[in-house]
């Protein structure tokens, strides 16, 4: 039976840990005692190949089944390319993946985890921008959701987590993406990193998602120029406006992405009543399971 890549490699980095004094499987006994002999060093190079090596098995065990793109749109599929943080539930890197691999049920169904973002700008009238999903889009297409949703890629300017930069980075970069919004004008500087929360939810039978949210807050009137092939339509709400959204998705009326519902449904009003004290909110140190 193959097990969930993120827990099997959470054991195996505890293992590591404890490389100089736990024998590993597939490691000669020798080999072994040379490494312990010649220093802890060698014997914890010996433990990271062997862990590296299980690592890349696991992986190879889990790629995705053969599913068809050919009736999904073009310029989306191409994106599916793109490598994504996979990460344990702890939210600590393990490895990466492709967005395709990310995102496919079976493979979510497995533990795959991934890191990602979910973006919350306010005009200077305290209204919140919403965007509906392009019907293009492969997961969620059609739903209305928060300013922008997306995922830090595998690259060394994403990857970087002290204070959120790498994440904050990203949201830049898909601010620009999708809604034309100037790089100049949505600087990693200006959002607030408040907390992350810890979601699944399947889009369809193929296709979901599974991911530790990074929760990025910002408060400035913007340009917008949206990619047609991203979003459907843009909005600003109020408070009011957003809750009788809510309800007519309640009553099926429309559709909301899972991960906006959830947060809109928990933290988001207290928030969004506390845009210019939100310092109060931040926790970097916990992960809200929903």
């Amino acid at each position: 039976m193959v097990r969930s890549v993120w827990a099997v490699l959470r054991r195996l980095s505890s293992q590591g840990r404890a490389a100089a004094a736990s024998p590993k499987p597939n490691v000669p006994v020798s080999v072994r005692a040379a490494a312990l002999r010649s220093g802890p060093g060698l014997a914890a190079t010996i433990s990271r190949r062997t862990i590296s090596s299980e690592v890349r098995h696991l992986q190879a065990a889990v790629k995705m089944p053969e599913i068809t793109t050919d009736h999904l749109d073009e310029k989306q599929v191409q994106l599916l390319a793109e490598k994504c943080i996979l990460i344990d539930e702890d939210d600590r890197k393990i490895g990466a993946d492709t967005k395709k691999n990310c995102h496919l049920n079976s493979n979510i169904d497995k533990g795959l985890l991934h890191r990602a973002f979910s973006v919350f700008i306010f005009n200077s009238e305290e209204k919140l921008l919403l965007q509906q999903r392009s019907d293009a889009k492969i997961t969620f297409p059609g739903c209305f959701t928060n300013t922008c949703c997306s995922h830090p890629l595998h690259t060394d300017s994403e990857v970087e987590e002290k204070d959120a930069i790498g994440v904050r980075r990203a949201a830049q970069r898909r601010l620009k993406a999708e809604l034309g919004i100037p790089m100049d004008q949505v600087t990693p500087e200006e959002m607030t990193y408040l907390t992350r929360i810890h979601y699944k939810a399947q889009s369809d039978g193929v296709w979901g998602e599974h991911e530790i949210d990074y929760i990025l807050f910002m408060q400035k009137d913007v340009d917008l120029s949206p990619d047609p092939n991203e979003i459907q339509t843009h909005c600003y709400v109020s408070k009011e406006e957003l809750k009788e959204m809510l309800n007519k998705a309640k009553r099926k009326e429309l559709l909301i992405t899972p991960w906006f519902s959830l947060i809109a449904e928990t933290f988001l009003f207290q928030w969004w009543d506390n845009l210019h004290s939100l310092k109060q909110f931040m926790d970097h140190d916990n992960i809200h399971r929903m």
